[in-house]
């Protein structure tokens, strides 16, 4: 399976629990992250993963198989690296959403 295949795999189903998620937020009546708050946290996220996947490809602790990605990087870092902080981004606000008590 090629890095593209696990993502897209990977992807499907943070969207799915990200969906059901927000659905068992708004249900709550429960508050959900703005826009702002996601993008700012998004330009954070992309940026350390970038910088640490490129110091941990660099000193040699992961390598990637050449036919098996796409072969478009960030520095050493394949594009694919970046779909588990997308899905991050995604799943674990809304899961928050969802799951975080209200006060009284």
């Amino acid at each position: 399976m090629t890095y593209v295949g696990l993502n897209l795999v990977f992807l499907a189903a943070a969207a799915a629990g990200t969906a059901a998620a927000l659905l068992v937020a708004r249900r709550r009546g429960a508050a959900t992250p703005t826009l702002r708050a996601l993008a700012a946290t998004a330009v954070v996220m992309v940026a350390l993963t970038a910088v640490f996947d490129n110091v941990i490809i660099g000193a040699g602790l992961v390598d990637y198989h050449p036919e098996l990605h796409l072969n478009i990087r960030l520095g050493l870092a394949p594009i694919e690296d970046f779909a588990y902080t997308v899905a991050a981004l995604a799943l674990l606000p809304a899961l928050w959403s969802a799951l975080h008590r209200r006060d009284s």
